[in-house]
Order: structure tokens, then sequence, then C-alpha cells
């Protein structure tokens, strides 16, 4: 279970003590990185010298599946369990959260003794207990939702209180990573860097991106025609600038003498986000094919790692939970069935007795099977992935037999895990400030959001007294609460008067206060971002104090007088408790 704020703040404060001998973790993950995207897979488009070394020094996995899409992948690696039993279900909108009952992986090594931090994308839920600070990591610097649309010093989540980053974002969070494992190289540490690129806008500093700006690229896309090379070149830059940041990672860690006791794992969450060079291989982010769940994993650990092992037997993200703990000798107990498999017999010999397993991907009720040399895909298909890697011969009349044995186990898993939708409400109350962004609320009559995707979007166009914005809350705790929300809004229309109500609570506020930034992120976007939302900077606005009693219904926000042309944007509500 999750610790309470009080049980947090608590172990936060007190020194921890582990067995010496015990190794440290770093897991490095990409964002929309596909498998093409490394120079060690046989991409000559980019050069990734500091990811390759990992293989070089250690052991490369050559068949690793994660899931189509980042958030469910997230929480497979913290809970060694299908996505969906943890009520991961999607990105944004609440569908991303991991489930309260699960246990996370930073909870197993925290009360194992190891010092926990997360430097990145978290992308498992915002409000607490969802929120990574109550999750098993004792230090939070990124940000937690799906995507976010800035990258040069951008507005960033320290620890439950929103700050401003420094620089270019994945350059950030490693300087932050790089302090964390300084400040505790004397004790074992748990040290999780989720970064966000090559993930969208695509944003990424000049010195990476020259390389790239006009260059033929050798490799191609399986079908030419559906590469964007704009696209496929700033992502390439993307990664070229990632390696760079784990190249000055595994520097540090061979200055403070901590390679040879540390495990360093590298892996990405999908397949790549554009038509690019693959392998060849069917599918791209979003797709349960191969090339949509096909990822790069390396892991190090010098001296117990055998250098420039290739492990041939099929993997994925369910499986580095029960992996990392039986390397570090973690002694725990699952309180929920796992999914996943220790992979250490993998890397202890060339050769183990390994059982033949299947490995599911779903997505959307869409769902494909994997075993060592076949793969179901979504229709029903069947591909010899040994003869076939890249899915071009459907094989199903020649066997049969598999067919019928593969379908069965997909309708079994499908059965199990029903794509449901989410009626989870927001938490109020559960520690004393809560964040309720734009993303995880509604806006009704004419507001609409800034973007498609509402990860990091705001509600705009919000002109009429009928209008209104409502989150879906769930207060845990009675008690006044002070309200600020997050707003811009021009001179020109100052002065609207909005309230807040939740069930016989109402407190009310005036716009008295122009606040008109820019939006920023186009001058940054090496190609055009289409339907993903810009941001601005938002200015709060306290409302005054709301009592809120236990129980479910909507917080909702409505204008009730509007002297200009609209009532303000907005992309924050905060809760604070007295």
């Amino acid at each position: 279970m999750p610790l309470s704020r009080r049980q947090f703040l608590a172990a936060a404060a007190v020194p921890l003590f582990a067995q010496p001998k015990r190794p440290n973790v770093v897991i490095l993950l990409a964002d929309d990185q596909g498998w093409g995207d490394l120079s060690v897979h046989g991409n000559t488009n980019l050069k990734t010298p500091n990811i390759d070394s990992l293989a070089r020094d250690g052991a490369l996995f050559e068949r690793f599946y994660v899931c189509a899409v980042c958030a469910p992948t997230r929480a497979e690696f913290m809970t060694g369990r299908y996505h969906a039993r943890g009520g991961v279900r999607g990105v944004s909108t609440g569908e991303e959260r991991l489930n309260i009952g699960e246990r996370t992986i930073a909870e197993v090594f925290r009360e194992a003794g190891y010092t926990t931090g997360i430097f990145g994308k978290w992308h498992n839920g915002t409000q607490p207990p969802y929120h990574p600070n109550f999750r098993g990591f004792q230090e939070f610097y990124g940000f937690t939702s799906g995507h976010w649309g800035q990258y040069f010093t951008p507005e960033l989540d320290h620890n439950g209180k929103m700050i401003r980053g420094n620089g270019y974002i994945i350059d950030d969070l490693t300087d932050r990573a790089i302090d964390f494992i300084g400040q505790n190289r004397s004790r074992p540490f748990f040290c999780y860097i989720p970064y966000n690129s090559p993930h969208s806008p695509m944003q990424v500093p000049d010195k990476f991106y020259k390389k790239f700006s006009g260059a033929e690229l050798t490799l191609r896309a399986t079908d030419p025609k559906l590469e964007e090379l704009e696209h496929t070149r700033a992502a390439l830059a993307m990664c070229e600038n990632i390696d760079w940041n784990v190249g000055r990672v595994l520097a540090k860690l061979k200055d403070w003498k901590l390679a040879e006791n540390t495990v360093v794992i590298y892996f990405s969450d999908n397949g790549p986000n554009g038509w690019r060079w693959n392998g060849g291989m069917k599918g791209r982010k979003g797709t349960v094919d191969e090339g949509g769940v096909r990822a790069p994993f390396l892991i190090r650990w010098p001296g117990r790692v055998k250098r420039g092992h290739r492990v041939k037997q099929i993997a994925g993200a369910i499986d580095i939970l029960p992996t990392l703990t039986d390397l570090a000798g973690v002694k725990w107990t699952a309180p929920k069935p796992l999914d996943g498999v220790s992979l250490k017999p993998l890397l202890e010999k060339e050769a183990p007795e390994w059982p033949d397993r299947m490995i599911f991907s779903q997505w959307r009720n869409r769902v494909s099977v994997r075993t060592q040399q076949y793969r179901l895909d979504a229709e029903g298909r069947l591909y010899d992935m040994m003869a076939d890697p890249n899915q071009t011969r459907n094989v199903a009349v020649e066997r049969p037999e598999e067919v019928t044995r593969l379908r069965k186990a997909a309708a079994r898993f499908a059965a199990e895990l029903k794509f449901v939708p989410d009626d989870r409400p927001y938490p109020v109350g559960f520690a004393a400030v809560t964040w309720l962004p734009a993303r995880d609320g509604n806006g009704h009559g004419r507001i609409q959001r800034s973007g498609r995707a509402p990860n990091c979007s705001f509600f705009t166009n919000w002109t009429s007294t009928d209008d209104r914005i409502t989150w879906d809350v769930e207060v845990l705790q009675d008690g006044d609460y002070a309200a600020e929300l997050y707003y811009t809004c021009p001179a020109a229309d100052i002065g609207s008067t909005v309230e807040l109500s939740h069930g016989t609570s109402s407190v009310s506020g005036s716009i008295n206060i122009a606040h008109d930034p820019p939006l920023e992120g186009r001058k940054d976007d090496r190609v055009d971002r289409g339907a993903e939302s810009y941001v601005k900077d938002f200015r709060p606005i306290r409302l005054g104090m709301l009592t809120l009693a236990k129980g479910r219904s909507a917080m909702t926000l409505r204008a009730t007088a509007i002297p200009g042309k609209q009532v303000a944007d907005v992309r924050y509500l905060i809760l604070t408790r007295a």
C-alpha cells in the first residue's frame, strides 16, 4: 500500500541504512524511442555510443516487449503486472492512474533500505496518493502528465511544488539525477530517470539538431512515403541528446567508483512516434504489432552480467521488478500475483533451461500474443517471427493448432482484463494540497481545450454564464480548503465574477488583475506540433475558503458575471486544506 503523508515525511526524514553489498540501481527510460533508434541495433543514421556501451559491457535483450503507449508500460515496470490489472487503461483524463492497491518497485526498494528518486515523466497519476512521492519515491523532480508542452526552462513539479526548470529538460533532469546519486553515493540508491523525449513536441538544442538539419538519411521507413523526414531528423537529434546525457550519468558512476556495484538499465516505453527506420518491423507507437511493442533493453552490472551477452529469449517490462529484486537480493512479498518473472537466469548463463512463454500486448481492446517463435496479431493472423520478423506472411492456415492455442489464450486474457470506462474520482484532501489541472476536468457549454490532447492543455473560450468547468472529485477529509485558480485574462476582459461550488458550499471571487502572457513553444519546435497544446504562464488568484464535506460530487466552476468578451483561460484549480 502507498505511504500516508505522515509516513512519507517520516521516512524521508530518517536516515536509511542497508547492506553495503547491495547494488545501486539506475533505470533510464526513453519516451517514444523505437527499437531502431539506436546505433547498436544497426541504425547508421545516428550514433548512440553511450547507450551502446551498455550492450558492450553488459547484456542486450534482442526481443523485449513493452506496451503500445506510454503510461501502460510505466505501470507494468512499476508493478510487474499487466497494466490493466492496476487500472491503467489510457494516457490522460485519469485513465493513466495506477491503482492505490498496487505495490510499486519504488516501495519495495525503499522498504529494503534504498533511497529512492525519480527525475522525469511519471505518468501514473497526479493527485496524492497517486503522486510519485506517495508511491515510494522520496525525491521527485519532473512532471506527472503524459507529455509536456515546452522543453526549455519549463514549469516542473518538485516534490509537489511547481517550480521553473533550468534549461533543456532532458539536460536538467539528468543534472538533478546526478545530484541525487552524488548525495546518496554512500548508501544504496534507486534512481529512476524517465526521460520525455523523443516524444513531441519535437524540441532539441541547436548543438544536437545542426547535424541532422537537412541531412540525407540512409535508412528510411519501410514505406518511405509515410515518413515525415523533418520529424525523423528531430527525433534522431533528440535520441543523440539522450545518449549524451546517458554518458554523463555513466561517467559520474565511474568517477565516484560506483559503476562496479550499480545495475544500470536502459529501455523505452513503446515503438517509435513516427514512421522511420525500425528494422523493417510492422507497426509503430499505438499498435500491438512487433514494431509498436518491441523496445530496446540493455542491462549492465560489471562482474555479474556477462559482457557482450545477447539474450534471445522473449522478455518484457513486466519482468523488470522481479529481476531487479532478485539481482539485488531484496526480499519481499508480492501482495498480488505477478505476471513477470525474474530474468536473472538468462543473465547468468548463455543457454539456461527456459520454458517458452506468452507475452500479451493490449491496447484499446486489441490483443496480440507473442511466443518465442510466433505472433498472433489482433486480427487473428499468425506470423512465424523467426522466419518472418517483419510480419509479411500469414501462416495461420499452415499452423492451425498454434492459431487455436494462441486465440484461446488471447480470449482468456481479454476476458480477464476487459476494458471498462474509468469511473474513479479525483481525490481531494489526502494531502494538504491537491492540484486539479484542466486535463482532469471537463468543459461544458462553449468551453474548449487548448489542444486535442488533454495532457498539458488549458481551458479556453469561456464566454457565457451558462458555461462551466467540472472536476469529478471525492473529498477524503472534511474541512476548510483555500481555493486558488490559475488563470490568464487580457486587460479588456477583466472583471468577471466566478463561483466555485461543491455540494452545499461555494465561494466567489473576481478576476480584476490582467495577465495576458504569450503562448510558448512555437519558436522552439523543429516541426509543427499539430493539435497539441502550446503553453503559457498562468497567474494564481485566491477565490477564498471552501468548506468541503467527505464524499463524491462534482467540483463546479462557473461565472456569474462577464463584463467583457470572455472570463479567463484556466490551467489549474488548487485546493489547500487549512
